[in-house]
């Protein structure tokens, strides 16, 4: 038991330390909150059902590039800064290894469930689901790319940092001449309602 509570204090630091100070706190309870998700399902979960060590370290490291994204936002991190001068980089690039997280963890996670509560065997088809969970799960981008480009919608609301998927969406909706609405700071969540309220005046006659 020891062993967990570890991984659960790395968690805790982790996640006070990067909470300290981030560049706001509105992408960073964004960005921090799938890994407070995951700690309560795997604190509920613990007594029926234990993952591999493995996958317990793989996960707290997944929760560790969380941390960073939020605290510094994906598109400012200073270490990938440094990278993209040195290297002549056009970006920094810190989301992608956000994205390669994204894939790798979740695929171990699956695996494991898959395996031993046997809902697939091992073969082809339990690598195939594997992939088909993961892909659902970074397919949402996606998605949000094609509604941003969907001539029926009139406003999108995207909060993600990346600066190449901002430009994305503001390239898919500009045909649109919808509203993008972008992150902003000192703006509370129900203050976001207003970007989307219409006020209209309507007329009705008195009398027949």
């Amino acid at each position: 038991m020891k062993k967990y509570w570890i991984f659960i204090g790395l968690f805790l630091i982790g996640f006070i330390v990067s909470g300290f100070q981030p560049h706001d706190y509105f992408t960073w309870i964004l960005e921090v909150f799938p890994s407070m998700i995951g700690l309560i399902v795997l604190t509920i979960t613990f007594r029926k059902f234990r993952f591999t060590d493995l996958a317990y370290v793989l996960i707290l490291l997944h929760c560790y590039i969380l941390f960073v994204g939020g605290h510094y936002t994906y598109a400012e991190v200073p270490l990938f800064d440094w990278i993209r001068d040195s290297l002549h980089q056009s970006r920094n690039n810190y989301d992608k290894v956000g994205h390669f997280a994204q894939g790798f963890v979740p695929a171990v996670i699956v695996r494991e469930i898959f395996i031993r509560k046997a809902i697939v065997k091992k073969g082809a088809w339990l690598s195939l689901l594997t992939i088909c969970v993961c892909l659902s799960i970074s397919v949402f981008y996606e998605l949000l790319e094609w509604f941003a480009g969907h001539m029926e919608v009139k406003a999108v609301s995207f909060q993600d940092q990346d600066e190449a998927a901002i430009y994305k969406v503001k390239e898919w909706g500009i045909d649109n001449m919808k509203r993008i609405i972008l992150p902003r700071k000192d703006t509370l969540c129900l203050e976001m309602i207003s970007d989307y309220l219409e006020f209209k005046t309507s007329w009705h006659p008195i009398g027949f």
